[in-house]
């Protein structure tokens, strides 16, 4: 079972200010990901609006992700398939199978919710029987779904049943059942990160593959930042972390998630704004949060579109 490494991004979905999908934009999108050391990206997240899309418009993303990276085996394109319809995510499966993307994932329905792990367990097992031969993800992020069992119970329930259940891609903070999910069956299923802001931590249990939204308009910050971990450098990777919070602070400052695409605009790739009901920023904003950015130090540590070397 392939374990993920490095830095994988979490894209944005690109769109025109009436809110159509943007999809010419994406091979530049993967070129500078690519340029920035990105080794994959996952796709219609929650940074990529796939709840706010339909299916057919998540099956064009896809394409046009598939068709970006194709023939480049060192970069892994996933998508998450949903979570409320289960005959819904398993089409969204077999055409990422047809497309020929790395993987797919699923989080659990938050309409009707899984009444304990074994019927989560049950959902993940029906969905991914539809593509035994694709790496299959469980997306844990219970901040948005209010589904919040351990995942360690969730290892223990599809363990065993489940060929092609890969790991899980963690957003959440319990750092207590993380590290008991790195450790099951021997370090067995692949644990991606999912919270930029606490990444360092998440690093010093053994994580060795994150998901993140910032890793698209920052890059260069976490690569410097894992350097400085493994050369010992723990406050120089502190003090990184710290320049990561900083940069997320301005997320809530700004109105929230949608605030990632500012930063797009800021890098030079604007991926438009975020559907209803996300509330974007404002042009008075958009100053206002260029001196903020300006702040930060951005610039010496922003992604950009030509090769670099971070440290």
């Amino acid at each position: 079972m392939e374990h993920l490494q490095g830095l994988i991004a979490a894209p944005f979905t690109p769109m025109y200010p009436d809110g159509s999908l943007h999809l010419n934009l994406i091979p530049r999108y993967y070129r500078l990901l690519k340029a920035n050391g990105i080794t994959g990206a996952f796709i219609c997240g929650s940074t990529g609006e796939g709840v706010s899309m339909t299916a057919r418009e998540k099956m064009a993303v896809a394409e046009a992700w598939a068709d970006a990276a194709r023939g480049d085996a060192s970069f892994r394109v996933m998508t998450l398939l949903g979570g409320t319809c289960l005959t819904e995510c398993m089409e969204l499966a077999r055409h990422a199978e047809t497309i020929g993307l790395y993987g797919v994932s699923f989080t659990a329905p938050f309409y009707f919710k899984p009444a304990d792990v074994d019927m989560l367990a049950q959902a993940c097992i029906a969905i991914a029987e539809a593509v035994p031969e694709m790496p299959f993800y469980y997306y844990h992020i219970p901040v948005l779904t209010g589904v919040d069992f351990p995942m360690i119970e969730l290892l223990k329930k599809v363990d065993g049943k489940l060929p092609n259940f890969s790991g899980i891609k963690y957003t959440h903070e319990d750092f207590m059942d993380f590290l008991s999910c790195l450790h099951f069956k021997g370090g067995k299923y692949d644990m991606l990160w999912g919270r930029d802001e606490n990444m360092l931590p998440a690093w010093s249990l053994g994580a060795k593959a994150a998901v993140g939204s910032t890793f698209n308009y920052a890059a260069p910050l976490y690569h410097r930042l894992i350097d400085a971990f493994q050369k010992g450098d723990l406050e120089g990777a502190q003090q990184l972390q710290q320049q990561s919070i900083d940069m997320i602070r301005l997320l809530g400052k700004y109105g929230g998630i949608a605030t990632g695409k500012s930063y797009m605009r800021r890098i030079g790739l604007d991926c438009g704004g975020f559907r209803l009901p996300v509330k974007n920023m404002s042009e008075a904003q958009w100053a206002a949060f260029q001196r903020d950015v300006d702040a930060l130090g951005f610039d010496s540590f922003q992604s950009l579109e030509t090769a670099q070397k971070w440290v």
